[in-house]
């Protein structure tokens, strides 16, 4: 019998949840373990439901997972402050990913614990034949979901944890055998994904719940990426070891098609989902829970209880906590402006806020140059640049108990509250005019703290995008901070984030028919590649506020997007475009993963060193090779086990 460890502490410290009379919201009530009889009752099956929801927090928002994937891809690199957990994800010299820091074990248990939930709750709610189709839909959703998670990170993984292959397990486990991936895919992933396009709801049954546009979502992503695994074009290694071959007798074509027909399907079939007007309006803070979400690990301002981990206290990296934005986000809090017109009295002029653009800075991970000045080079007509990044830190010392009206700053020229004191450029059509100082200061003068440059003429000290550094860099806005609690001071910019993480997404569906469609599948009038990806640049183009200029911005772009889109597209031209649309959001891996382009795309990256100051680029190259297209299995899961050395080592990846 095939048998594996999963770790039990999720099981003992995740919360469950009840579903109260008609609400839509989920109500939670701690529970120890579930048995299988717990799964025979209403109460036992809303619990294990709702449980599956907050399994979520676990994962999306964990800084150390965040961290492995975007580290090591065209978007991201380690930061100046950056750990060993940044360290060997960049795959530069830094260290060596192993089984004991690849910190792709923060899903390894979280997602066992909750496929065996889904399966007790499938498993006896169909016994009992009382509760809806819908209700067992869900959970064969995340069970699929899991799934999904697992096999593109680590390869074929258990389909038994116990008591046979999709059965739920009782009792703890020693031993364990992979399965492989075609029968990830063919026995799990699939017959649970399109049940749940079957059954699951045009509207979720509570807010954020899951829908039958979430499930043909990621039905589409699963054919998608099962049929990209099939056709192999880099010879990619697979591990446990299996010929790229489906045991159903379909070809990597049959599946691109199946994925363009179920993402076009849920596109023409939306129920109340869709696309948000303006890139911006799609991340701003206080807008989470927007008609384009199709899922989300949430999280609330109102109660702890309910929040997943405290409000207003330091969480640190606690387990259901948000604090992925702390990771990319640098510490302004050292740029100085001076109290005096002569530069004299340095002031923290840009204090800890919990503000959007602002909260907790971690310096972990430090955007490419590449990602600035390629992956957006257009940063006038496209919103998604100004609606991703933070590149304008204004004066807020007053929220900070600083006095001063006035503080002095570049060219030791006036600046008030709210005006612009440290600039990220657009481009390099200034660079030549910038004087920068040698290191972190401009003579004995207070100010800039951070090494920043000075343009002729102007108040606001700036960087060009060739400038940017391990250590200062824009901030990744669409993430960050947001709270209403602030009054007229900093606010809590130290506890973790109390807005939803965004999981999934309806305009990923346009992504997925695209990329089919150039991958082969035949398409429909209309919705062409570059028809699907034309409605999302066509958003893009939208304005209705610049954020980073902090001012009322009223423009339609989306003709001149359009028009610029190359008649005939190609994966690298989707992989842009899902760049742009979904950066630092935690998809880049799977992507380049997934489509075998890592080591093209990321092999070398561009920045500017750790030191304040340091504004010339540096060309880093990454030794990524064909074994890291696979996470090692967690070191806490080999050493759980119950089989010999031998049988551990043959459990592995190889490579690690």
């Amino acid at each position: 019998m095939k048998r594996t460890h999963i770790n039990s502490y999720l099981a003992v410290a995740l919360t469950a949840f009840l579903m109260v009379s008609c609400s839509k919201i989920l109500e939670e009530q701690p529970r120890h373990i579930y048995e299988p009889g717990f799964f025979r009752t209403e109460k036992g099956v809303y619990g294990g439901l709702t449980s599956m929801y907050a399994h979520l927090r676990w994962i999306y928002g964990q800084p150390y997972y965040y961290n492995t994937l975007e580290t090591g891809t065209d978007e991201y690199t380690y930061g100046q402050s950056a750990d060993g957990n940044f360290l060997v994800m960049d795959i530069s010299g830094q260290g060596e990913i192993t089984p004991a820091d690849s910190r792709s074990d923060a899903i390894w248990g979280v997602a066992f614990n909750n496929i065996n939930t889904a399966s007790g709750i499938i498993e006896n709610a169909e016994e009992v034949g009382t509760f809806p189709a819908s209700l067992i839909a869900e959970a064969r959703f995340f069970r699929a979901f899991d799934y999904f998670l697992l096999v593109r990170t680590f390869g074929g993984v258990p389909l038994d944890l116990g008591s046979g292959e999709l059965r739920f397990n009782s009792s703890a486990s020693t031993t364990s055998v992979r399965n492989t991936v075609p029968e990830v895919y063919t026995k799990a992933i699939f017959p649970d994904l399109r049940i749940a396009v079957e059954e699951l709801p045009i509207e979720g049954r509570v807010t954020g719940g899951a829908t039958r546009t979430l499930a043909r979502l990621y039905l589409a992503k699963a054919y998608l990426t099962y049929a990209w695994w099939l056709e192999n074009p880099n010879n990619i290694p697979t591990y446990p070891e299996v010929s790229h071959v489906d045991p159903d007798g379909h070809d990597a074509q049959w599946y691109f098609q199946q994925a363009y027909d179920i993402a076009t399907q849920a596109i023409d079939d939306p129920g109340p989902f869709g696309l948000e007007e303006t890139f911006y309006d799609l991340h701003l803070g206080g807008n989470d829970r927007n008609k384009e979400m199709l899922l989300y690990a949430d999280h609330t301002q109102d109660s702890e209880f309910y929040n997943g981990t405290c409000i207003n206290c330091f969480a640190g990296t606690d387990p259901g906590g948000n604090a992925a934005a702390w990771m990319v986000t640098w510490n302004y809090t050292e740029i100085r402006s001076a109290a005096n017109p002569d530069g004299s009295e340095g002031v923290s002029s840009v204090q800890r806020e919990a503000a959007q653009a602002l909260g907790r800075p971690w310096t972990r991970m430090a955007p490419t140059i590449g990602a600035i000045t390629n992956t957006f080079a257009d940063k006038t007509l496209d919103a998604r640049y100004d609606g991703t990044f933070a590149t304008v830190y204004r004066g807020n010392w007053p929220k900070g108990g600083i006095p001063n009206e006035v503080l002095y700053n570049a060219n030791e020229l006036p600046i008030s509250p709210d005006d612009a004191v440290l600039t990220f450029l657009d481009d390099e059509s200034l660079a030549d005019d910038i004087s920068y100082p040698s290191g972190a200061n401009f003579s004995n003068k207070a100010y800039p703290g951070v090494g920043a440059g000075v343009l002729p003429g102007r108040p606001d000290f700036v960087i060009s995008p060739r400038g940017i550094s391990r250590r200062v860099y824009p901030g990744l806005w669409k993430i960050g901070t947001y709270r209403t609690d602030n009054g007229a001071g900093l606010g809590q910019p130290n506890a973790n984030l109390t807005r939803p993480f965004k999981i999934a997404k309806f305009s990923e569906l346009y992504f997925v028919a695209a990329e089919a469609a150039v991958k082969g599948a035949s398409t429909l009038a209309g919705k062409s590649a570059r028809e699907l990806i034309n409605v999302i640049r066509a958003r893009a183009g939208k304005w209705r506020w610049h954020n980073n200029g902090n001012v009322e911005k009223i423009a339609d772009n989306s003709a001149a997007l359009i028009a610029a889109t190359p008649s005939t597209i190609n994966i690298d031209y989707i992989l842009a475009e899902r760049s742009r649309e979904y950066f630092g959001e935690g998809y880049r891996w799977f992507d380049l993963v997934r489509t075998q382009k890592w080591n093209e795309l990321a092999g070398s990256y561009e920045i500017c060193g750790s030191n304040f100051g340091d504004h010339t680029p540096q060309t880093i190259t990454r030794s990524i090779q064909p074994y890291h297209y696979l996470r090692p299995i967690p070191r806490g899961q080999i050493d759980a086990m119950e089989m010999s050395e031998a049988e551990k080592v043959a459990y592995q990846n190889p490579g690690y």
